[in-house]
């Protein structure tokens, strides 16, 4: 086994860690770190498969920003676990059920799709021109000069979405909140003197007499009380 196929298993090991844990974990900002571990290891198998562009826009994309909004709306909310995983154990069975038919059919393509890797090892990162030649290629570079040619339009009204989609997640998440203590700069600018203080009158209080003394009064006005 070379160092390249090692890389491959460990990569992979770690993936299945980070997704089972992504299910599995009972704090959702576990949850959404283990899914961002998942995300970069799946990333190293892109890079690994020759798919540059793909790792490295999982990587831009998914890392560098849903699943870092993601995180931060994970902590402003005020999630019930409990409620969330009440009917978890009820739908487990079905839910195994779909997830070894997904592995399954995942496996058939991927044991299908193996008879063409070795074509494709004697590409490698060449390719070869009408007159025969061979000649180096990148994917990153051809990609790279379509979005920014023909498709720059489209590049440009993705960005300008998320950047809609980000803004309007941070505006749902900043809610009124009843322990804040700021004010409202209209109601401050209205303030009067009347409003700032109050008098308001107290009865003189007495100070506190001991025990004794009260007992002693208490006693006095009784004798009174039967003279």
């Amino acid at each position: 086994m070379d160092a390249k196929t090692g890389f491959f298993y460990l990569f992979s090991a770690v993936l299945l860690f980070a997704a089972f844990r992504v299910v599995t974990a009972r704090n959702p900002v576990h949850a959404v770190l283990n899914l961002i571990l998942a995300f970069s290891q799946a990333a190293a198998i892109w890079l690994l498969l020759k798919a540059e562009f793909l790792g490295i826009a999982l990587v831009l994309v998914y890392l560098g920003a849903v699943m870092v909004l993601f995180l931060f709306v994970v902590m402003m909310l005020d999630i019930r676990i409990d409620s969330v995983r009440r009917g978890f154990w009820k739908h487990f069975p079905f839910a195994a059920l779909i997830g070894v038919l997904i592995a399954f059919e995942m496996g058939m393509v991927l044991m299908g799709g193996f008879g063409e890797v070795e074509d494709a090892k004697a590409v490698g990162a060449t390719m070869v021109n009408a007159a025969g030649q061979t000649v180096p290629y990148s994917n990153t570079q051809a990609l790279g000069k379509l979005l920014y040619t023909e498709y720059l339009y489209p590049v440009e009204i993705a960005a300008v979405i998320l950047l809609v989609a980000m803004i309007a997640a941070i505006a749902l998440t900043l809610r009124k909140r009843k322990d804040s203590k700021a004010m409202s700069p209209a109601d401050q600018i209205r303030v009067r003197a009347s409003d700032r203080i109050k008098l308001v009158k107290v009865e003189t209080t007495k100070p506190a007499q001991k025990p004794e003394t009260v007992a002693a009064d208490a006693a006095a006005t009784a004798v009174e009380t039967k003279a």
